[in-house]
């Protein structure tokens, strides 16, 4: 006989680790009792040696479905007797350190049940069990159970209670367990918040009003939807001025993975990542007839396209039975509503309704945005948040001091690191809106609370103006200052598990250069403790600073009047632009993304934007329409560390002219770039000696140009690191400034850290 002690360390909290611990226990006629902790699980079992070691396997081997197992420490503890096996209620010794389980899409056994009209469960929007459902978004405390979650108001009924305490029902400890009988209702509400019905009834308001053309405001998992039929030209039209959202696609959901097949043309990894747990939205190339109105996508050749991921969005679906947007609901570049006061005093003048219920959303959590990567080649998530925050990442360097990382601004999230681990919130979005100031506020102070970090060390940007990087000087923390594209490069090195070096092509909008300019097309060679710039785009003058972003013709002013010819525009501020050029007024910037922008904007197709990379994006779109064989590099010339694209945009003016189509040309700028960057990246590589080059910042969310530069890479011999689950945007800084933090609190340096200029 033996008795062993087990700590299980991870994601086994809230996702019925317990109950298949004491299944596993009585099947192998083992004794002893099983708990939560602080840290995550404990078993003491006695019996046999074999159904001792038996138990430990199948721990590490065969856990729950939403389990995430890290860790597995045994300790022999001498033999103690007793009979049976017990839950035993959670302790709370010690500091919080376990995981906090990921918001899942409701299972099919759930499913099954709301569809059963002979279930007690029969069409009600809450059912979950301990294989899905809500966790991160309801948490308010660990160790999870059901007083530290939103749920805590809500008193079980004596049905509820009994699965609840059933070790071999699959909702034993199920903490959002509830029924029609005792959990949260629906409600339909007029847009000024007064109920209009509840229950069933407020379903079927709900779609009646969807298929009547009104848009609708609904209460999901981490905050609500504005929901229109996206079949219907004129709502979609009508929520896009009530939104203010000129032109950045809406997403699309889809009752199962036929609809979605029959709107886009979905490979292996797009139509598991559709049906997993995790539920992201998965962009993808739109078919050819694809029956969703104009307004949906405008202007591009994808669909973003979901299922749904609760029991609410599952009927919904079936009393429609047609593709529904469902965009995040707030005006454009704000934070998603998510309380209920909020909802109808933000959402109030944009809806004809509101779908709501009485359950608390304690973190607001957007959906997750995943772009489907051509010839089966997998999966890149763009925004990282619902279904995969908070989720552990593990560091390459282990982290000796608790560190906070506050991210950059746009696309905003903020981490923590426990030692070997970054936990990374939700997608937060971008600070410049008061509102989603607060929500970053409430990451950092929620993700301290559930991880009993107490930091002593802020990782933050370098621009001085940057509200993250004034928050973290404003605390009484060790600052570790970090450029933001060496962030970025830290952030793939990261996803890989490598500490470097590696060369970085570091391509994105901006970020503030140690020299005082604006970076965005740089050849770093980097580690996590360091980097050294070693190439970069040609600088250019950005006229009008930051006007230039929202007005890439001026960025076209620029390039062109860099390649010694006027621009094609008619704008009555064109001379005043043209001065500003000529005389080098304004910041200077070494920008790959404003190169795309002003392409775009010296082809016609995008003067101006509504929203960020819109330019680039639909640039990259009319490119996608020409196969890569039918497509001729432009001339760029590579020297001395310089990537010079002037004649590039020589030669793209004159086809231009020329009557050239542009998608033509748009293919053509895609290769030119995409060798050339590789050129680049080769010539780095070889002279320091190096057989790795990582792609990273947000200008490689562009497949296009990606697959040009990773095929001109890996034909040198070298090894390319991309991102597929840390966002290549600024949604991955924290991460990269986390890593670099802890590279530098236990490692000597290895790369020269440059000085960084006062914030004066």
């Amino acid at each position: 006989m033996a008795r062993r002690r087990i700590a299980v360390h991870g994601t086994v909290q809230g996702v019925g680790f317990r109950p298949f611990v004491y299944r596993s226990a009585v099947e192998l006629g083992l004794v002893g009792f099983v708990h939560n902790d602080g840290a995550g699980v404990v078993v003491e079992v006695e019996g046999a040696e074999a159904a001792v070691a038996e138990l430990c396997r199948r721990l590490v081997e065969v856990p729950p479905p939403l389990a995430i197992v890290t860790a597995v420490d045994v300790a022999r503890v001498p033999p103690a007797g007793g009979t049976g096996f017990e839950i035993m209620t959670t302790t709370a010794e010690g500091p919080p350190v376990a995981p906090v389980a990921v918001d899942t899409a409701t299972c099919a056994a759930c499913l099954a049940e709301v569809d059963d009209p002979t279930d007690r469960r029969y069409r009600y929007p809450f059912t979950n069990c301990t294989d899905c459902g809500p966790r991160y978004t309801i948490v308010t405390a660990v160790p999870y159970d059901r007083p530290a979650t939103t749920m805590a108001g809500f008193t079980m009924c004596a049905a509820c209670e009994a699965e609840y305490h059933d070790p071999a029902d699959r909702r034993f400890h199920a903490q959002p367990n509830a029924c029609p009988a005792c959990g949260p209702r629906l409600r339909w509400c007029a847009p000024d918040g007064r109920p209009q019905a509840e229950g069933d009834a407020a379903l079927d308001a709900a779609v009646e009003a969807l298929r009547a053309g009104r848009i609708a405001a609904v209460k999901g998992i981490g905050g609500y939807h504005l929901a229109v039929d996206a079949v219907d030209d004129a709502a979609v039209t009508e929520l896009r001025r009530r939104k203010a959202r000129d032109a950045k696609p809406f997403a699309v959901m889809v009752p199962d993975v036929a609809a979605a097949e029959a709107l886009c043309e979905l490979g292996a990894a797009a139509r598991a990542a559709l049906v997993s747990p995790r539920r992201p939205i998965v962009v993808a190339p739109r078919r050819s007839g694809a029956t969703v109105a104009g307004g949906v996508a405008p202007g591009l050749g994808e669909l973003g396209v979901f299922l749904p991921y609760s029991p609410l969005h599952h009927l919904l679906m079936a009393g429609l039975r047609r593709p529904l947007v469902m965009t995040s609901a707030n005006l454009s570049d704000e934070p998603i509503a998510h309380t209920d006061a909020d909802a109808i005093a933000r959402l109030g003048p944009m809806v004809d309704g509101l779908l709501t219920h009485d359950r608390p959303i304690h973190i607001r959590c957007d959906d997750s945005v995943a772009r489907a990567l051509p010839e089966g080649g997998g999966l890149r998530l763009l925004r990282r948040s619902r279904g995969y925050a908070p989720e552990p990442q593990p560091l390459p360097v282990s982290a000796n001091r608790p560190i906070l990382a506050v991210g950059a601004e746009l696309k905003s999230t903020v981490a923590v690191t426990t030692g070997e681990a970054v936990i990374v919130s939700h997608h937060i979005g971008d600070l410049e809106h008061l509102a989603t100031y607060q929500s970053f506020l409430q990451a950092v102070d929620h993700l301290c609370h559930l991880y009993a970090v107490v930091p002593e060390v802020v990782a933050h940007d370098l621009h001085p103006e940057y509200l993250s990087t004034k928050f973290a000087t404003e605390l009484d923390l060790e600052p570790c200052p970090v450029q933001h594209h060496h962030a970025h490069a830290a952030s793939c090195l990261a996803e890989h598990g490598h500490r470097g070096p590696v060369v970085a092509l570091t391509f994105d909008g901006l970020g503030y250069g140690p020299d005082d300019t604006l970076w965005g097309g740089e050849v770093l060679v980097a580690d996590l403790h360091g980097f050294e710039r070693v190439g970069h785009l040609r600088p250019v003058t950005m006229p009008g600073g930051a006007a230039a972003i929202r007005e890439p013709w001026r960025m076209g002013v620029a390039w062109a009047r860099a390649a010694g010819v006027d621009p094609p525009f008619e704008d009555e501020r064109l001379a005043a632009v043209r001065h500003l050029v000529d005389r080098g007024h304004g910041p200077v910037t070494t920008s790959m993304g404003r190169l795309f922008d002003a392409l775009a904007a010296l082809l016609g197709l995008r003067p101006t934007v509504s929203y960020e990379a819109q330019a680039a994006i639909e640039l990259e779109a009319a490119a996608r329409t020409v196969p890569r064989s039918e497509a001729a590099a432009y001339p760029v010339e590579v020297g001395d560390g310089v990537l010079d694209p002037v004649p590039l945009v020589t030669a793209v003016l004159a086809d231009r002219g020329k009557g050239t189509p542009v998608p033509v040309i748009a293919a053509g700028i895609h290769e030119a770039v995409g060798r050339a960057a590789a050129v680049l990246g080769a010539a780095a590589a070889e002279e320091h000696g190096l057989a790795t080059v990582a792609l990273t910042g947000g200008v490689f969310q562009n497949v296009r140009l990606s697959e040009v530069v990773e095929e001109a890479l890996a034909g040198a011999g070298l090894r390319v690191l991309t991102h597929r689950l840390v966002p290549a945007n600024d949604g991955g800084i924290s991460i990269g400034q986390a890593a670099v933090a802890a590279a530098r609190g236990v490692q000597p340096p290895t790369m020269p850290q440059p000085c960084w200029p006062s914030s004066s």
